[in-house]
């Protein structure tokens, strides 16, 4: 059973039209739209952030790229080198970008949420994920490029490039920080309150899907994953340093934003 049986109903095909001209399979992935607004690029911050020269900060939709260095931490795998391949990929591209910004534009920081394309067609976060430097993440209403995105990661994961060159994959008991994780575990226990409902792993992590999210799932689905072994992505938060952590309760909680960052392992 993969995560499509937790869709409840989504419609995942985006308003694309393909491009006349031949393209690689690489940029297969996800079809060109065509009329995009076409903006120079002042610097690429990161392997999945761009700053334009319209003064935009611009996130790119549906890939996380690794961090670079950043406030005395280090740059986790893989970060530097998605750094330099959007860098080369925006040089190629003579320097500017098409921008689709998406049905939610902004983020908490104020980014432009977007898919970003170089001039000649090509999605760039299909290409980055085609390459294994970054992981696919689904958060809604941002999901036209789902279905596209995924195959280019899966791609990526069976040649084991980049960031799958060794698994990524971690217990419960493997974690030590928040932030982007992977995760594999056994359901032990489902639970429905107020707050949503919540998925006990066999460790110190709960899976929460928020109650404003749960429409998108399938819950009758959700709630017989008990005994099932999971993979789950997402941003990992620590609740005791948050200080929420109460009795009883798992130190690690991480919140499922859409059913694509949850399969369920045969």
């Amino acid at each position: 059973m993969g995560f499509s049986l937790l869709l409840k109903k989504a419609s995942l095909v985006g308003a694309f039209f393909v491009s006349a001209i031949c393209v690689s399979p690489v940029w297969a992935f996800c079809p060109t739209p065509v009329r995009l607004p076409v903006v120079g690029v002042k610097q690429v911050v990161d392997g999945d952030t761009l700053r334009l020269d319209d003064g935009r900060s611009v996130r790119l939709i549906g890939i996380n790229a690794p961090e670079v260095a950043h406030k005395g931490r280090p740059a986790q795998p893989f970060a530097e080198q998605a750094k330099r391949r959007l860098q080369a990929l925006v040089a190629a591209s003579s320097g500017q970008v098409a921008v689709q910004v998406g049905r939610q534009s902004k983020d908490h920081y104020g980014r432009t949420l977007a898919h970003v394309y170089a001039v000649q067609g090509q999605n760039l976060e299909a290409q980055l994920l085609a390459e294994g430097l970054g992981f696919q993440v689904a958060i809604a209403p941002n999901v036209a490029l789902l279905t596209c995105q995924q195959a280019a990661e899966r791609d990526a994961r069976a040649s084991r490039l980049g960031v799958w060159r060794e698994s990524p994959l971690r217990t419960a008991a493997q974690l030590n920080d928040s932030g982007f994780a992977l995760v594999q575990g056994r359901v032990m226990k489902v639970e429905q309150n107020r707050g949503g409902l919540w998925l006990q792993l066999d460790g110190p992590l709960v899976l929460r899907v928020a109650s404003k999210a749960l429409p998108a799932f399938d819950q009758q689905a959700l709630r017989a994953l008990r005994g099932r072994t999971v993979e789950a992505r997402g941003w990992v938060i620590d609740r005791a340093r948050r200080g929420q952590q109460q009795s009883g309760q798992a130190r690690w909680m991480l919140p499922l934003s859409h059913p694509a960052m949850l399969e369920v392992q045969p």
